[in-house]
């Protein structure tokens, strides 16, 4: 008896689909038979923003937030009406966008690109943290706000980053408690968030 077997274009795009985070194999199916399923233009749109994507946005250079490729640094670090003397650290991108929708945070910020997590492989090199070190040491800093996630992945790297940064005399802050424990900080709201700037704490 013959087994119908996936195609293999069918089942590369599964694959693929499967390595973005949050997706499962049911997940990854379910939008490879969707695209399937389409106009014929849905696939050709994916893969072309999929290549806009990779050629058009590139890392800051100097906080490595993601930027337009064509503007680097990011408008945020262009900015001069920005504060130069507060950095404001954080996990990912989205983290970013988060707090600037507070419209409370007028630094600048540094993105790490990840936390430390001994458990998926990540160290304390893996991250932008020597960036951030020589920002403080080139640039005047006074203030580095933690803002990784409460986590313990997050809290780990705070407590990593606060030994680091304390002996360069630099003032160590960490986001208030008002922000759920296990929460994500892309997904609070713009209120929890301005009240976390400002009932932010020494480490």
């Amino acid at each position: 008896m013959t087994t119908l077997a996936t195609p293999k274009a069918v089942q590369r795009l599964i694959d693929e689909f499967s390595r973005l985070p949050g997706i499962g194999p049911k997940s990854a199916s379910r939008l490879t038979y969707f695209l399937l399923r389409g106009d014929g233009r849905q696939p050709r749109d994916l893969a072309a923003a999929l290549v806009e994507l990779q050629e058009q946005t590139r890392f800051c250079s100097l906080c490595f937030n993601i930027a337009d490729a064509a503007h680097d640094p990011c408008p945020v670090c262009a900015d001069p009406a920005r504060q130069t003397g507060v950095i404001c650290v954080v996990e990912e991108p989205l983290d970013v966008l988060a707090l600037e929708r507070t419209r409370e945070f007028k630094g600048r910020y540094h993105v790490l690109n990840g936390v430390i997590s001994p458990v998926e492989g990540v160290g304390p090199e893996d991250l932008r943290i020597r960036e951030l070190l020589t920002r403080v040491k080139t640039e005047p800093v006074r203030e580095v706000i933690l803002a990784t996630n409460i986590s313990l992945e997050g809290e780990a790297t705070a407590m990593y980053l606060q030994k680091q940064l304390l002996p360069l005399g630099v003032r160590v802050t960490r986001l208030a408690r008002g922000l759920p424990v296990g929460g994500d900080l892309e997904y609070a709201d713009e209120t929890t968030l301005a009240r976390a700037l400002q009932g932010r704490s020494e480490m």
